[in-house]
């Protein structure tokens, strides 16, 4: 299961991300917003966050206008692992190499052809198992 959440700022992307993992037939649970009333991301984007840290979920997709500011809060939740993604390469290499949990993209920043590429990339590509990478990552939950 994937947890989704959303600030205002990307309650579109995440609208369409929805309807996305519904055509491949991904179960999600969205955390919220529900609606483009300004709000605070770091509500909702904790709360998914907490639900991949306790394996609830399985990975997690936080959406804001930038993607900087729900990733810093997803990031704060020990045992998370959430990058920031703009393209395609990146998304595939920090599930690669990192390990990644979780994905962040900004609403505002990115459009929804290249969003959904980002977050097909980053749920079809597995963590390389290499011992520096698998070192690395030990490092970073010590």
């Amino acid at each position: 299961m994937i947890a989704l959440a959303s600030d205002h700022g990307g309650f579109d992307l995440k609208a369409a991300v929805i309807k996305h993992l519904e055509e491949r037939g991904l179960e999600y649970k969205d955390f919220g917003t529900y609606d483009k009333n300004s709000c605070d991301y770091p509500d909702f984007g904790r709360a998914a966050a907490e639900a991949v840290a306790q394996g609830v979920c399985d990975r997690g997709i936080v959406i804001c206008t930038t993607g900087i500011g729900i990733s810093i809060v997803a990031n704060k939740v020990r045992g998370i692992r959430c990058a920031l993604c703009s393209e395609k390469t990146s998304a595939r290499l920090t599930r690669e190499h990192n390990d990644a949990n979780m994905l962040a993209m900004g609403g505002g920043m990115i459009g929804e052809v290249q969003a959904l590429e980002i977050v097909d990339t980053f749920l079809d590509t597995p963590f390389s198992e290499m011992e520096k990478h698998s070192r690395r990552i030990k490092k970073i939950e010590e």
